[in-house]
């Protein structure tokens, strides 16, 4: 008989797409509760009356926390264990969502949602991601990278239409229960399933011809955090970038996934029908990412990420005239390239930020992914505001289709010199001739 190995092969296939499955499964229920301000604010208004204002600023508190949390998950990754923190941040989101159900004041609605829920899923943010397709993959990178990060709206594709139907069939209540039991059910799956890093199983990464021996874990996980923000802020490339990002956060997640709907509930359309269409923005939002993943293997990441932003802000400013109380042909084209564009701007970054600062991109996309929820913060609270001054939404779309083309023209001024990174913390960055600030 044949000896047995210590690690035994028990599934088929490589077993880095098993971990990416896992987690991509991770960020499709962490998504799901990105979707729900949006759909929360008509009947948290009804139901308690307050104002669209401190409703969006439960919503902002969270999009910031999302992103100031993610660099320090990416540094507890390499301290703690990537299971181990995905746990616990699972845990904290099926915490924040029971309690929001018996939330009765409106500082208890940015408490619960959006300090706990905004921390838990900054911890499964795209930084968890960038952190598996690391460690995973040698190759593919792109590829992974673009599936990963499209898991994040595919939750929203799969639970917003059930979500709304529960709200208006059941109440609100019900449907923060349903995502609290998705979470618990993903954070078993995760407990028995994820891997680390493939060394633990007697793995090669994906695409490597040689056994990569495990990291030891790095101390001090928030000085390293912000050791590495402290270096890459030396640098053009990633002020850009993070300038850039805020404006990608500020055209989707502050203002697509928090007032579409209600918007589109402006113009008479059931707010049931424009949870479907930004589901089926989700659709769309698959293959746009992974196409985009595919894309920055073979192209200039630079000149993708704006030919993206000016493409969408193109369509930002054509919305106010496609609205209407119905579907449209003109309404379900922009649903379509929309959800084509919403977040192919992640994997042209990511490689950027790998291009700069190799093993600390996850950390320095992590910041730069703050930038991303800054902007989606500022957003998702001014564009309440501006539909209580302003009684519409029309002045929101077309101020930032206007910066999405502002920032095409930042991501062009990135310059990318191939093969040189951001040394690791302890030592000055340099990413190309004349690029420090």
């Amino acid at each position: 008989m044949r000896p047995t190995t210590r690690h035994p092969r028990v599934l088929p296939g490589h077993r880095a797409w098993w971990t990416a499955a896992v987690t991509a499964a991770t960020i499709v229920v962490a998504g799901a509760f990105s979707t729900m301000p949006g759909i929360l604010q008509g009947p948290l208004h009804g139901e308690f009356h307050w104002s669209r204002g401190s409703l969006g600023l439960a919503a902002s508190v969270n999009m910031v926390l999302y992103g100031l949390t993610a660099p320090f998950a990416a540094s507890l990754m390499d301290r703690f264990g990537v299971r181990r923190i995905v746990v616990t941040a699972l845990g904290v989101v099926t915490a924040g969502a029971l309690l929001t159900t018996v939330m009765d004041a409106a500082w208890q609605f940015t408490l619960c949602w959006g300090l706990l829920v905004g921390l838990g899923t900054g911890a499964l943010s795209m930084t968890l991601a960038t952190t598996v397709a690391n460690r995973w993959f040698t190759t593919r990178r792109g590829l992974v990278t673009g599936i990963l990060s499209s898991a994040g709206v595919l939750g929203q594709m799969v639970f917003l239409p059930a979500l709304s139907w529960t709200i208006d069939h059941h109440g609100w209540r019900p449907s923060l229960v349903t995502l609290a039991v998705a979470a618990l059910v993903t954070l078993l799956l995760v407990r028995c399933t994820l891997g680390d890093h493939p060394a633990d199983s007697g793995h090669h990464p994906y695409g490597s011809p040689a056994f990569v021996p495990k990291p030891a874990p790095v101390p001090g996980a928030a000085r390293r955090a912000l050791a590495v923000l402290r270096d890459a802020a030396h640098t053009a490339p990633f002020w850009l970038l993070a300038t850039a990002f805020a404006v990608c956060g500020a055209s989707t997640n502050g203002v697509m996934w928090t007032h579409f709907a209600p918007a589109a509930h402006d113009h008479g359309m059931p707010v049931t029908t424009a949870s479907t269409l930004l589901a089926l923005i989700g659709v769309f939002n698959v293959a746009g990412t992974v196409a985009a993943g595919w894309l920055t293997d073979r192209l200039d990441p630079r000149r993708l990420l704006a030919v993206v932003l000016t493409a969408r802000g193109l369509l930002l400013v054509a919305l106010p005239a496609l609205m209407s109380a119905t579907v449209t042909p003109p309404m379900m084209a922009f649903v379509v390239l929309f959800g084509l564009l919403d977040l192919a701007t992640v994997p042209p970054v990511i490689a950027l930020c790998r291009t700069f600062w190799g093993d600390d991109s996850a950390i320095v996309f992590g910041w730069t992914n703050a930038a991303h929820q800054v902007g989606a913060a500022l957003a998702a609270f001014l564009g309440g505001v501006a539909r209580d001054a302003f009684a519409g939404y029309d002045p929101v779309w077309t101020v930032l289709g206007a910066a999405c083309a502002a920032a095409a023209l930042l991501a062009l001024t990135v310059r990318r010199t191939p093969g040189v990174s951001v040394p690791r913390r302890g030592r000055k960055a340099l990413a190309a001739p004349g690029t420090r600030c």
